[in-house]
């Protein structure tokens, strides 16, 4: 790990003033950043922390909504009984990401910020990520890419979000509030994580100095018929192969709308209005779910090892929207 300097900010004003200097970081859980920068993957020259600001409330907006602060832990969202009410797919997505130890310490607002988990990104001995070090390369490409995307990758990069929450977030519709040397500004959560393209060491659209304060989501439609479903090689402590977010409003037999994104196959949430438009004002049948799964999966371009994500997405969607369909 090399040197760095550290300040704990008093003031979300002051954190922005802090975290806009050159080789500024944010610190809230630390349980990423700490591990990227004691392997030498991120050589931060300032650490803020930002783990005491007043951004760990939990609260329903005036519209009905959900307001999660930035600072709250991932265990106390997932157990909030507002939260395991009314989005109860948020918090299934909150308990299948990682272990309880972790989701004690790791925050909504670092759980958008996660970097993938791709072993050449993380491993300083493989010379060649452009993820890492822009311009260099990518040895995932003609190397181990079982873990990779299928979806939205570039020639520079395959790598894939590693975030559970962030899938049944972008399923939700969530926006995202920064606070920067700007000002404060709403994200609308499918813009909020961008795709590789040329330049895969940007993860977000977030501005330099930008500050993560809330995470906001509509009015709940979806909370009697909710599921999520990580499909991965164990059951404890594993990254998803491949993830969906289902949610559904039901009525007379017919759906009325519908929340779908897949996790695991992308540099980002994977979320496609016309998958869940394929599935509103239709009966839930094995012909609307392919058809909601053949929109999600469009334009699929497996990597070498790991063409098997196409299949087992498209049964991993049947199998959440069933079981989604079946809840009372």
């Amino acid at each position: 790990m090399t040197p760095f300097d550290y300040q704990r900010a008093s003031s979300i004003d002051e954190a922005v003033r802090l975290g806009a200097q050159p080789g500024a970081m944010f610190l809230g859980g630390g349980t990423n950043l700490v591990d990227l920068a004691k392997g030498g993957v991120v050589r931060p020259r300032l650490l803020v922390d930002v783990s005491r600001l007043p951004l760990a409330s939990i609260a329903e907006t005036p519209a009905g909504g959900l307001h999660i602060g930035a600072a709250v832990r991932n265990s106390d969202a997932a157990n909030h009984p507002l939260v395991r009410r009314r989005w109860p797919l948020l918090a299934q997505a909150l308990v299948a990401g990682a272990s309880a130890q972790l989701r004690n310490m790791a925050t909504v607002g670092g759980n958008l910020l996660q970097r993938t988990r791709c072993a050449y990104f993380y491993d300083v001995g493989f010379e060649h990520c452009n993820k890492r070090a822009p311009g260099s390369g990518c040895d995932a490409i003609a190397g181990v890419n079982r873990q990779h995307a299928i979806l939205g990758a570039s020639p520079s990069c395959i790598a894939t979000h590693p975030s559970d929450l962030c899938v049944a977030l972008a399923a939700l519709r969530a926006v995202v509030r920064v606070r920067g040397p700007r000002g404060e500004r709403t994200v609308a959560f499918a813009d909020f994580h961008r795709l590789p393209g040329d330049a895969p060491q940007r993860d977000t659209t977030l501005a330099d100095g930008e500050l993560v304060t809330a995470v906001e989501l509509p009015p709940s439609r979806f909370e009697r018929h909710a599921h999520y479903l990580k499909v991965r090689d164990r059951a404890s402590y594993a990254f998803a192969l491949v993830s969906v977010a289902a949610a559904l409003e039901l009525q007379d037999g017919r759906v009325r709308d519908a929340a779908l994104a897949l996790g695991g196959v992308a540099h980002k949430p994977w979320r496609v209005p016309a998958a869940e438009q394929a599935l509103v004002g239709r009966p839930l049948s094995a012909d609307s779910m392919a058809a909601a799964a053949d929109a999600l999966l469009a334009g699929a371009a497996p990597q070498t090892r790991n063409g098997f994500k196409v299949t087992m997405a498209r049964r991993a969607v049947a199998r959440a929207l069933q079981v989604a369909g079946e809840q009372a």
